[in-house]
């Protein structure tokens, strides 16, 4: 199974807010950090936005922070978010048009269910707050520290 880009920098991007907490984060100080561009992240972020893992504020001193305590936002929250399609194989798939014999009697499947329920619980157990603490200098690393401090907005309830 292979992760999306939009997943990898849906991450990424929580990551920075996480790194950055005390302020807002702007879309284009994540993208230079990561070398992307803003408009893929500006994509990414709605879909986070509607799930509630960031936030936005609008306006001059706008940006984005964490919907929620870094800690209580795990990888399976955000990958439930930014994948399509978990379907391993076609009889996965939902839309009854595999043409299998064996479709009702196959051990892939069910073999196929449960690895990926184990690759679930594995990314239930990682928060974001678990990788960002899992790297000291990530707010050098990401330029964070270069940034000039701005006002945030009341944070959101935890």
């Amino acid at each position: 199974m292979r992760l999306t880009k939009q997943t990898n920098y849906a991450v990424r991007m929580l990551m920075y807010c996480a790194a950055n907490n005390d302020q807002l984060s702007r879309i284009p100080e994540i993208a230079k950090a990561y070398g992307v561009s803003e408009l893929f992240l500006f994509k990414i972020l709605q879909p986070l936005n509607k799930a509630g893992l960031v936030e936005t504020v609008r306006g001059r001193n706008g940006g984005v922070r964490l919907g929620r305590p870094a800690e209580k936002i795990t990888l399976f929250d955000v990958v439930k978010v930014t994948e399509d399609s978990f379907a391993m194989a076609e009889c996965f798939e939902d839309d009854g048009d595999v043409e299998c014999p064996l479709i009702d009697s196959c051990g892939l499947n069910s073999a196929l269910r449960k690895a990926l329920n184990a690759f679930f619980d594995v990314l239930s157990e990682y928060t974001i707050d678990d990788l960002v603490k899992a790297r000291p200098q990530i707010n050098f690393l990401l330029g964070i520290d270069d940034l000039q401090p701005r006002r945030v907005a009341a944070a959101p309830a935890a």
